[in-house]
Parts: structure tokens; C-alpha cells; sequence
């Protein structure tokens, strides 16, 4: 490879303000969002079209080089930075950032792959509409991303993940062709739909460039509950009550332990305690409302009754404005960053059939205890759906001593071959919605079904032979 011709090329292609090759200038692009893995590139390619993009991609082909696709850079799995820098440029979709259109009769919108989620949430709004996406990162993340790893969040319970989100994708295949699959269509079966090849694959068989989106009508209203439980169960219990009477109105359902609680109280400024003293089990609920809103807080109002009168809760607070329901929300929100600020952690990004939720809790904490004494086992996120994010707080009194974080995390590896085999004993999914990146291949390799893996690597080589799309990835 002439190195000198090569980056000519991308220059010819995207300009000076499309090429970043100092190191400097690519740290950001080149480091992932926790700081696991640093690395570097030949170049950060900023295309600002989608025929840039397929420019580039023919040149790379050209000249042997392999791509790393990135959205916002927000993924926690290492899928987004290269894996061999020395032979490997990132395509940042940062530039093409627009919403192309809006069709609020049609409840779709169009926009570029690069487009800020928020941006894309706040646009709906301004039609009357909701893209209903929601997750930590969103004021950073990418509409590409998110679709590429199939982002989940706080609103599967009703709307589904990314996957139940689009309709249609424009992709760069690996060779540098168009694949012009923006349908609108609710409704075609012509052949196999071959969107969801690209949905989910983290970038190793193609870049994503532009997508339609579904929108759907805006709640008139929403109706925010924070609830207090004994045990998980509880939580589960609560859950199916609200469900029986309220249906798909429920927009969200969070299960929060008291340490993560109280690590957020404790971290995380302007934060308050929802009830006193803290239970040991909190569920957060939201509901949407499409129709006359005292008729569901009224629902609401009574299933809560009815739930403490039969022992499922034993305490609660309904928020009475926007302003205490996002302060419900501002602690579920700030789990993750107190948790980084209360020491190192081992994560776990998991999911089992919903009414195995408890099980799981009560399983893997007493598992996680075994496995490493004193570490402080923090599962939270999202029972509607069975996702939980089962971490494993370092000992309190390690926090702090660089010689003692550093053994416990050394332990990383054996404790998530340990939890994962329990996930996979109770027929749940070692990665719920952070995918898999370069940080649980392995583990796929270790787990997964043959014959799914088998398929998988024939839909890889059958679409990037020569192996140039995001490199040491999945597999």
C-alpha cells in the first residue's frame, strides 16, 4: 500500500474538512466512551454523502484497508474503534447528521444516518409525533448506531427495540454499492427483508447511511410513579397489576435496587430521595396518556390501592408535575455515572424471560457474592423486558486502593463466564442491547448455538469476503 496515494485518495474524495489524520484530532474517535479501549487509525474519514461514503469505501477496497463504521462513539462494547489500527480507517457519519423529512400523516421520518437521537425525538415532537427511542446517551448518540446495535432503552415495553423502529435502510455494502432499501411500506413481502441483516450487525456487514424511521402519536399526557417494594417480586407483581388494567399504556418500567439508589443520591447533584426512608426495591413507572387524563391517573390511583391493600407495595408517590416526574427520572438516569463514581465495576448487559427476572436477582447476586466476597452486586434497568444491567460494584474498602481495584477487576473475565452461564441455564441472552463488539466475542463464541454462528459467518463472508467491514468484531 503507498500510504501517501492512499490518504490523496480520501482527501480527492471527502476534502480537508472530511479527513482527520493527527493522532490528537482521532483520539476521540479512536477511544470508546469508557475509556477500555484506546486505539488508533490511518485516518478518520468524515463523509459528507452518501456517494462520499461509497467513494471511500471503493478506495479502501482498492488499497486493502479496512473500516471501523461509527456513529457517536457511545457504545460500551468496544464495537466502534478499530481493533488494527495500523491497517484500518474509521468512517465517522458525524456530517451527515440531517432529517431529511417528516410525514406526520405517515408516522415516518427520514434522516441520515448521523442524526443526534435527541435531534430526531425533538424533531417528531415539533410534528405532533414521538419517536419513542429513549436512553442514556441520546444527546449523543446516532440514529446509524443506534440502528447498527439495535439500541433498546427505558421504552421497549411498548414500542420495541431499534429493529421495530425503521422501515427502511440505505446502505454502503462492503464492495462500495448502494443498497437503496428506503421503503415506507408497513406492508411488502417481496423476497427477504433484508434491512434486518444490518440491524444488529454492528457495522460488519455494511454502513448504514439513512434510515425511515416510525413515529407514532404523542401521549397527551403522562402519568409517573415511583414505587416502593419489599423484593423483586414485588416489583413483578406491581408490574402485572398496572398491566392487567392499563395494557400497552405503560411507556416504561424500571426495577432499582437501594444501592443503586443510594449511590445516586450520594453522587449525583440536585438529587433527592423519592420516598423515606429508601426502600429496598423501587419501581419507576410510566404511563402513557392518550385520551382523557384523569380517567388514567384515576386507574393509576386505584391500582396503587389496591396493590398496598394486598401487600405488593407498601409505599409509593405519583408525581404531580413535569418537574417531579423528571426528578424521578434524573435518578434512574444518573445509575450508570454514580456508579462509575463510586469505584470500578464489572458490568453485565443481560436479559431472561421477564417472570425470571427475580430468580435472576436472587441467583446472581448470591453467585456474585461467591465469586468475589464483599464486591456489591447492583442489578437495575428494565424488568418489562427482562433487561437487566447486573453489575458488580468493587468492595467498599477497595475504592480507591489502585493495587486492590486492580485485582478485583482482574477477576473480570471468570466472573462473566460464571454469570453468563447462569443467564444461558435460565434461557436468557448474554448481551440484552450493547451487543457484542470486540468485549463478548468470546463469549458468543463460547455460548451460542453452532448453527447460528455457522449462518452468521456464511452472511458475513457472502457480504464482506474479504473481511474489510469492522474487523475483529463479533467474531
Amino acid at each position: 500500500m503507498d500510504q501517501n496515494q492512499f490518504m490523496s485518495a480520501l482527501e480527492a474524495i471527502v476534502g480537508q474538512a472530511g479527513l482527520v489524520s493527527d493522532a490528537d484530532s482521532q483520539s476521540r474517535y479512536t477511544r470508546d466512551w469508557r475509556g477500555k479501549y484506546k486505539s488508533g487509525a490511518l485516518a478518520v474519514v468524515r463523509p459528507a454523502s452518501t456517494n462520499e461514503v461509497s467513494q471511500v469505501v471503493k478506495a479502501c477496497a482498492q488499497h486493502g484497508i479496512a473500516i471501523t463504521p461509527q456513529g457517536g462513539n457511545t457504545g460500551l462494547v468496544g464495537g466502534s474503534v478499530p481493533a488494527e489500527p495500523s491497517r484500518e480507517i474509521v468512517i465517522s457519519l458525524d456530517r451527515m447528521n440531517a432529517i431529511e423529512d417528516m410525514d406526520p400523516d405517515g408516522n415516518t421520518m427520514v434522516v441520515q444516518a448521523g442524526c443526534i437521537l435527541a435531534d430526531a425525538q425533538t424533531a417528531a415532537e415539533r410534528a405532533n409525533r414521538l419517536f419513542p427511542l429513549s436512553l442514556g446517551a441520546e444527546g449523543t448518540c446516532m440514529i446509524g448506531g443506534n440502528l447498527s446495535t439495535n439500541a433498546g432503552g427505558i421504552n421497549v415495553i411498548r414500542y420495541g427495540n431499534m429493529r421495530d423502529l425503521v422501515l427502511g435502510l440505505e446502505v454502503v455494502l462492503a464492495d462500495g454499492r448502494v443498497w437503496n432499501g428506503m421503503n415506507r411500506l408497513r406492508k411488502d413481502n417481496t423476497g427477504y427483508d433484508l434491512k434486518h441483516l444490518f440491524i444488529g450487525a454492528e457495522g460488519t456487514l455494511g454502513i448504514i447511511t439513512r434510515a425511515v424511521l416510525k413515529t407514532f402519536p404523542r401521549p397527551s399526557d403522562r402519568v409517573t410513579a415511583w414505587l416502593a417494594c419489599d423484593s423483586p417480586e414485588r416489583c413483578l407483581d406491581a408490574l402485572n397489576m398496572l398491566r392487567e388494567r392499563l395494557g400497552d399504556a405503560i411507556l416504561a418500567s424500571e426495577i432499582i435496587p437501594a444501592i443503586a439508589l443510594d449511590q445516586t443520591l450520594q453522587q449525583i447533584p440536585g438529587t433527592k430521595p423519592p420516598l423515606s426512608p429508601s426502600p429496598p426495591w423501587s419501581l419507576l413507572i410510566e404511563v402513557g396518556v392518550f385520551d382523557e387524563a384523569r380517567a388514567v391517573r384515576d386507574t393509576v390511583d386505584g391500582v396503587l390501592q389496591d396493590a398496598v391493600i394486598e401487600g405488593v407495595i407498601y409505599d409509593g408517590v405519583v408525581a404531580q408535575n413535569i418537574a417531579q416526574a423528571a426528578a424521578f427520572w434524573k435518578l434512574r438516569e444518573g445509575i450508570p455515572e454514580a456508579e462509575v463514581k463510586s469505584g470500578p465495576s464489572i458490568k453485565h448487559d443481560v436479559s431472561v424471560p421477564v417472570h425470571r427476572v427475580a430468580e435472576l436477582i436472587e441467583r446472581g447476586t448470591a453467585l456474585l457474592h461467591r465469586l468475589s466476597p464483599g464486591a456489591r452486586p447492583v442489578p437495575f434497568g428494565h424488568l418489562g423486558d427482562g433487561n437487566l444491567h447486573f453489575n458488580l460494584s468493587a468492595p467498599a474498602e477497595a475504592v480507591g486502593d489502585p493495587q486492590a481495584e486492580a485485582a478485583f477487576l482482574a477477576d473480570w473475565d471468570d466472573i462473566n463466564r460464571a454469570f453468563h452461564d447462569l443467564v444461558q441455564e435460565m434461557g436468557g441472552s448474554i448481551s440484552a442491547e450493547h451487543g457484542i463488539g470486540r468485549l463478548k466475542k468470546s463469549e458468543l463464541a463460547r455460548t451460542a448455538d453452532g448453527v447460528g454462528l455457522d449462518v452468521m459467518r456464511s452472511v458475513k463472508t457472502a457480504l464482506d469476503p474479504n473481511g474489510v467491514l469492522n474487523p475483529g468484531k463479533i467474531f
